[in-house]
């Protein structure tokens, strides 16, 4: 992360809560679920976990991270917030009928990417 404060701002702008235990001047946890944390990490630190070169994120992908939600509206939801806190739209909605997904990108440019499947309708279509 390029700005801690900021990102955790964002996060918390689409809802997301933080676990404390895991927080420092370094870090942050973002809640996703009780079983799910992303962890944001300052650039420095993150650094002491690879011997890898951190993605500039302006000119190449590193990784698309993919939240499956229980609705439409959920999708729509997070990303109308993303937007409004700041992130990049990435292409427009995808609605493939059993499948409804939009993409953004979060404040340093990581992408992400919010679905819903409709079970039924994908059992229907196979």
């Amino acid at each position: 992360m390029k700005d801690l404060a900021a990102s955790k701002k964002f996060f918390t702008e689409l809802g997301f809560a933080f676990n404390d235990a895991f927080a420092d001047e370094n870090m942050e946890a973002v809640v996703i679920t009780d079983d799910i944390l992303v962890m944001l990490l300052v650039e420095p630190y993150f650094i002491t976990f690879t011997h890898k070169q951190v993605t500039d994120t302006s000119t190449a992908s590193e990784a698309i991270l993919a939240l499956a939600v229980e609705s439409r509206e959920r999708v729509d939801e997070l990303a109308d917030r993303a937007l409004a806190a700041g992130g990049v739209a990435v292409g427009e909605p995808r609605d493939l009928g059993f499948l409804y997904l939009r993409s953004f990108t979060d404040l340093d440019g990581h992408q992400w990417e919010v679905s819903h499947i409709d079970m039924t309708a994908a059992m229907e279509a196979s």
